[in-house]
């Protein structure tokens, strides 16, 4: 009887232990954690902090990625190859089945009694080690290109700047371009981690709103004077095919993250649930101003639309500086969301941990991050074809990232769960979404050849 009093006490202290544990996220910093069963859960070495912050602060990173300086980009690059039938139900099915498969996602970030904090462990736990180099060369080339993209963005901001003071031309794309990275590589070596954004993502917040409220307010006004517009899809029959499906890389890369493990790690137990908490609210609250941007932009200047939207409106000269000063920095801080695994791997890898101040840590965040964004912004200035490019993006990784990847590890991770009706579903996703990868590839492809027949390298667009 004594020995069963003993074994009784012992188990209401540990049952006192997990309590505590769970109470107290804030300060989770041992390798392991509890699940809802109670069981532990494993978590692999980090040089970054994880399990630090609310899934509000994680549904600002996610919002901050879709609402970024790209979406004045998509009424050029979405609506008018796509039309306002195409446009407008494409981009709510790309909305809808991109929470779906981000969701699927989020539910394996605890799967097998271990935390896949980054996307290429959880590949590897489900695939072997081979999926595990697959997964991240394509995650790599996902996030680099989304990285190209923002200093091409905030290089054209910069530009419109310019263009608004002086008509001279005496300074090229490619030379704000430069400057855009020299900026981006400042805040990447001055920012050690993705948690460390916290009130970064309070001026992108801010920032965001400014270019969008304005690219909104003053379509609306231009669309309002304007005569009437034309909406139809330009090019011939071939052409229209193939700008279609490019188009549709372009849905997909409106909501792609292609880290959402990353995200997901930086979150306070419980996990899953917290997760799904910011999904819902970048997928509800967060996706309204993209919606008003592209729509507006679209009905204010039809298929003129450009792929940056704030050289399209017309309105005071402040505004429009303001808007595009805007852009410009927003660019700078997403762009290191999106490079944050990268910045992980090598952290992890070179075990760069302590005082993000101390001089080891700060000239190796000269060297490698200086040396990622002079090689990013290289890319940017040599071929600065916005819109091909995330259709590019879109096709040969996010389609495998966000769409195949997730429906398929889903299906080989809960194999045992799903009944036959499931299994079919996700297979079918599986095949449609890779067919249309390739597809989108190539018609990418064709459309970056078509256009570096217009313009050479180093082009001042």
């Amino acid at each position: 009887m004594c020995c069963m009093d003993h074994v009784i006490f012992n188990e209401r202290v540990r049952l006192l232990f997990v309590t505590f544990m769970d109470v107290q996220k804030d300060d989770v910093d041992t390798l392991k954690i509890y699940n809802e069963e109670q069981s532990a859960i494993e978590i692999p070495e980090t040089a970054h902090k994880i399990s630090s912050d609310s899934w509000f602060q994680a549904g600002f990173v996610l919002t901050t990625g879709i609402n970024s300086a790209y979406v004045l980009g998509y009424s050029g690059a979405v609506m008018v190859p796509l039309g306002w039938v195409g446009g407008v139900v494409g981009l709510i099915l790309a909305t809808l089945i991109s929470l779906y498969a981000n969701t699927l996602i989020a539910q394996l970030h605890e799967f097998g009694g271990r935390r896949h904090i980054r996307y290429r462990d959880l590949a590897g736990f489900v695939y072997g080690p081979k999926a595990y180099s697959l997964t991240w060369v394509l995650q790599y080339v996902n996030l680099f290109m989304i990285n190209v993209g923002y200093i091409m963005l905030s290089g054209q901001a910069l530009k419109a700047i310019y263009r608004t003071f002086r008509d001279d031309n005496a300074m090229k794309l490619p030379y704000f371009i430069a400057i855009a990275g020299f900026t981006c590589g400042l805040f990447a070596i001055c920012i050690p981690h993705l948690s460390a954004l916290r009130i970064w993502l309070g001026f992108s917040t801010f920032l965001g709103l400014v270019y969008i409220v304005t690219a909104v307010s003053l379509s609306l006004r231009d669309g309002i004077k304007a005569p009437p517009r034309d909406y139809s899809i330009p090019g011939t029959d071939t052409g229209k095919i193939f700008t279609t499906i490019g188009a549709s890389a372009s849905l997909v890369f409106v909501f792609n993250t292609g880290m959402l493990p990353e995200i997901q790690a930086t979150v306070r137990p419980p996990v899953v649930s917290n997760m799904m908490k910011a999904l819902y609210f970048q997928f509800s609250v967060g996706v309204l101003p993209l919606y008003a941007v592209v729509f507006m932009g679209y009905w204010a200047y039809g298929n003129g639309a450009s792929s940056y939207l704030l050289n399209n409106v017309n309105g005071p000269v402040w505004v429009k500086t303001s808007a595009n000063i805007s852009a410009f920095l927003q660019s700078v801080i997403a762009l290191h969301i999106f490079a944050s695994p990268m910045y992980e791997y090598l952290d992890t890898a070179y075990g760069i941990k302590g005082s993000a101040m101390g001089f080891r840590n700060l000239s190796f965040r000269i060297m490698v991050r200086g040396g990622y964004i002079i090689i990013t912004t290289f890319v940017s200035a040599a071929l600065p074809f916005l819109g091909d490019f995330m259709s590019l993006t879109g096709a040969i990784s996010t389609f495998p990232l966000t769409f195949i990847l997730a429906y398929h590890m889903y299906l080989v991770a809960k194999k045992q769960k799903l009944n036959s009706l499931e299994k079919s579903w996700h297979w079918l996703n599986v095949s449609f979404f890779g067919l249309m990868a390739v597809a989108a590839t190539i018609a990418a492809l064709r459309l970056i050849a078509v256009h570096s027949k217009t313009y050479h390298i180093f082009a001042d667009m």
